[in-house]
């Protein structure tokens, strides 16, 4: 008996949980400090500008195209794909799906990191008790989702709102305790030899592409979704509040501790920002803010991770292994290797120094060119007029303006993501032709590779060698 979409559906707001759920990690929490290293509140606001308007925009983006495509599902591969041939697509999707997975690599480290404040033994995220209950709960989180996607995404809707009140709670309070004098302080940041205010803007906006991450979370459940125009509104929905949130943080912050004693704050420094204004249940309150965040984190992520690896899987362009479900209806064997390669990069932390923001620099640069074809695939579809009646070439006409900011903004990140994070996304996207040609051998497919895929390989090639040869001079580090 074929199931009703409608009533069994993903809704609006189990839609808009899985966006803000997504973007709400550790990157909010530790923004004060993050952006604050990078510039002054002068080109933080320009920053913030460019970033907002770029970044509404590719939200617009998922938004129209949701409503003119409504055939593709999974957005950040199915775009790729459509526009660009399905070699791109998989990369988009082996990018996405990397990035997703460093990732929450990430969040569980900063969360035992967190819980370091209150239990020694967890100290710094990475010490071999903190790794070990990371891998519990990363495994505890596998078994929630295979009892079902439906009943993952109600927990993420839970953890979703218990992240939201603590967020309001700061903004409310460091509202109050703002100081205007310390706000304008060294404006433009020539005081403090941060450089140009053009070099501190491009600083600070590739630290805020990891707090927006998790943008696409609706169009990647696209085909799960109760009704097809919820993915668009809850995308639009979800970053316009976010936004809202992210700079009202960063912001009045800045209006409560100088600029260069907010830069030298460690992870999670929201929590020191509060405590400067209520005293030290502040860093407490944060704190446990943190835990829960990361927690929903990373049941966010090790979702988005399933159905980005099942969708390819289930049409072709990745094996057909990742595309079986089990009967409950989650994506059992794309989450079996999602985790199995979490856990072997968890153990591997051990080793590190300096992990979550590692972590999160490389994560970002991952996500930057499924980002960029997304844009890319918006303009090409407004400018054909795919999916447009005759009479709506106004609409069109604005989605092509939507698009093109888009994608100016799509490569101006890849632009400031710079040469050594370029070379590292380019040496671990280049391992992914295994896995696409083991798929296009399963379906026989000939040929393997088109003659435009052919340069995009090439392409690769040369940056993962220049990547290795980087590394292995010194002249690339692995960490800041």
């Amino acid at each position: 008996m074929k199931t009703d979409n409608a009533n069994k559906g993903l809704s609006f707001f189990a839609l808009l949980a899985l966006v803000v759920g997504s973007m709400i990690g550790g990157g909010v929490f530790s923004l004060p400090q993050n952006i604050a290293a990078a510039a002054a509140a002068g080109p933080i606001i320009i920053g913030w500008a460019i970033t907002g308007t770029g970044m509404i925009c590719l939200a617009l983006v998922y938004q129209f195209l949701s409503l003119r495509k409504p055939n593709l599902d999974n957005g950040i591969y199915a775009y790729a794909r459509a526009g660009f041939g399905s070699y791109m697509g998989f990369n988009s999707a082996w990018g996405y799906w990397l990035s997703a997975l460093i990732g929450n690599v990430g969040y569980l480290v900063l969360l035992f990191s967190t819980l370091g404040k209150f239990f020694p033994i967890f100290q710094g995220g990475n010490t071999i008790p903190a790794v070990l209950c990371a891998s519990i709960l990363l495994w505890l989180t596998h078994a929630l989702i295979l009892r079902g996607v439906q009943t993952a995404a109600l927990v993420n809707a839970i953890t979703t709102v218990a992240k939201v009140v603590p967020l309001v709670t700061f903004i409310v309070i460091v509202a109050v305790g703002f100081r205007y004098d310390l706000f304008v302080h060294d404006f433009w940041g020539q005081e403090s030899g941060l450089g140009s205010v053009m070099e501190q803007s491009k600083a600070m906006m590739m630290v805020t592409v990891w707090v927006f991450i998790g943008i696409e979370g609706a169009s990647i459940y696209s085909q799960r979704a109760r009704r097809r125009s919820d993915v668009g509104k809850a995308t639009v929905v979800g970053f316009v509040f976010m936004l809202a949130i992210l700079i009202a943080v960063n912001l009045l912050s800045l209006g409560i501790m100088e600029r260069a004693e907010l830069a030298q704050l460690p992870d999670a420094s929201m929590g020191d920002v509060l405590s400067e204004v209520v005293g030290p249940w502040g860093s407490w309150f944060i704190s446990a803010a943190v835990v829960i965040s990361l927690m929903g984190a990373v049941l966010a992520w090790i979702l988005l991770c399933g159905e980005t690896m099942q969708v390819p899987g289930s049409d072709g362009t990745m094996p057909s292994f990742f595309g079986r479900l089990n009967d409950r209806g989650a994506p059992s064997r794309a989450l079996w290797v999602t985790n199995i390669v979490t856990q072997v990069c968890l153990l591997l932390t051990y080793f590190s120094s300096d992990v979550y923001l590692s972590l999160a620099t490389l994560a970002a640069a991952l996500i930057l060119v499924p980002y960029l074809l997304s844009a890319l695939y918006a303009l090409l579809v407004t400018l054909r007029g795919e999916g447009y009646a005759p009479e709506e070439h106004r609409a069109r006409w604005r989605d092509a303006a939507i698009a093109a900011v888009a994608t100016g903004y799509g490569i101006w990140l890849v632009y400031a993501a710079g040469t050594q994070n370029l070379l590292l996304a380019a040496l671990l996207y280049l391992p992914g032709l295994g896995v696409y040609l083991w798929a296009k051998k399963e379906s026989h497919a000939r040929p393997y590779l088109a003659w435009f895929e052919y340069i995009i390989l090439i392409v690769l090639v040369i940056g993962a060698v220049l990547g290795v040869i980087g590394i292995a001079s010194g002249s690339i580090a692995l960490t800041p």
